[in-house]
């Protein structure tokens, strides 16, 4: 028997986080443990997120608008508007704006901790109020690790 209840989040119920353009769909508490999803909107120029990995979890990534730089291990690729990509647990990533315009991107993590915790932190970064040590503290409750990759160091040069 499914004991999970759907869940419907209206744009207007959604939390947003302003300073970091993240808007709070959905997080595992609410759909029984099955996923958390958000959606980010990333400046030109603006970097999404730094080189990590998820030990249990897969990411999604769905672009609505614009072109998205992402780190796939030690590969680099541009996705642009419904273009869709699934990084496996154990993956290194990350991601960026890539071009001139806004970009759009709906995420969705499977077998994922709650993370919107996470990026309440994040957005207490982007407003200056926390200190980014405190992420790094963080890791092995909303399983992202951060890590490091020449690849993503060089890109640009």
């Amino acid at each position: 028997m499914n004991t999970t209840k759907p869940v419907l989040v209206r744009a207007a119920e959604a939390e947003v986080l302003s300073a970091s353009g993240v808007t709070l769909f959905a997080d595992v508490a609410e759909t029984g443990g099955h996923l958390t999803s958000h959606r980010s909107i990333l400046k030109p120029g603006t970097a999404g997120a730094p080189v990590h990995r998820h030990g249990q979890a897969s990411e999604l990534f769905f672009v609505l608008s614009g072109a998205l730089r992402v780190l796939i291990d030690e590969d680099i690729v541009v996705l642009r508007q419904g273009d869709f990509l699934v990084v496996p647990p154990n993956t290194t990533h990350a991601f960026e704006a890539a071009g001139d315009e806004v970009t759009e991107v709906f995420f969705v993590l499977t077998g994922a901790k709650p993370r919107f915790d996470y990026y309440r932190l994040l957005e207490g970064v982007y407003r200056g109020e926390t200190d980014p040590a405190e992420l790094g503290k963080t890791s092995d409750l909303y399983d992202n690790h951060y890590a490091d990759s020449p690849t993503w160091n060089n890109r640009l040069g």
